[in-house]
């Protein structure tokens, strides 16, 4: 032991800056750190998550508003969009981007949905974190083509079965709006 040198190598000049800069600095990081942190009603979902189903699916989880402590509306109120972050305003743009996209409140994201009319969110991937995801964008998936109702299921999280009803009943709205304009077979009903 008495080989070592009496400094430990980190005096005041080789660092730059004194003991309580440093301290200043480890607590930035410890705020970094609590930023990353998901929010108490995502940590409360993700703690009850229960592991993958017989198809290895995790099912989603919705947040309604009414369950929202006041504290966490509060910083909801509270919060300000980053001034420094330059969101995309074209597809152009967007597809410039990195994926996974960080954007979650974009309507094509595919981490969460809101219900217009309730205001719940609808967290499709609650085991996950955005730049876990395979897929962040729908704008990317249509890009790319037509897909089988397995590959749309694994993006949205949804069964295949329930993939096929969305199917058909979105067939069915724009057969009624259209007429038989768009050539679609007629219905074996």
């Amino acid at each position: 032991m008495d080989d070592l040198p009496d400094d430990d190598g980190f005096s005041e000049d080789k660092m730059g800056e004194s003991a309580e800069e440093g301290d200043e600095r480890v607590m930035k990081t410890a705020e970094q750190i609590e930023d990353d942190l998901p929010q108490p009603e995502v940590a409360r979902i993700r703690r009850k998550v229960h592991s993958a189903g017989r198809d290895g699916r995790v099912r989603s989880k919705t947040i309604a508003p009414k369950r929202l402590t006041r504290e966490e509306k509060r910083l909801a109120e509270t919060m300000v969009y980053p001034t420094d972050v330059v969101r995309p305003q074209t597809r152009q743009e967007c597809m410039s981007m990195t994926r996974p996209c960080p954007f979650v409140s974009c309507s094509h994201h595919l981490y969460l949905d809101v219900n217009p009319e309730s205001g719940a969110i609808k967290l499709n991937f609650p085991h996950l974190e955005v730049w876990e995801m395979a897929e962040t964008c729908s704008l990317d998936v249509a890009d790319r083509g037509g897909i089988t109702l397995e590959e749309v299921g694994a993006i949205l999280n949804l069964t295949r079965e329930r993939i096929r009803q969305v199917e058909v009943r979105g067939l069915t709205k724009i057969k009624v709006h259209t007429g038989d304009e768009l050539g679609l077979p007629p219905s074996r009903g």
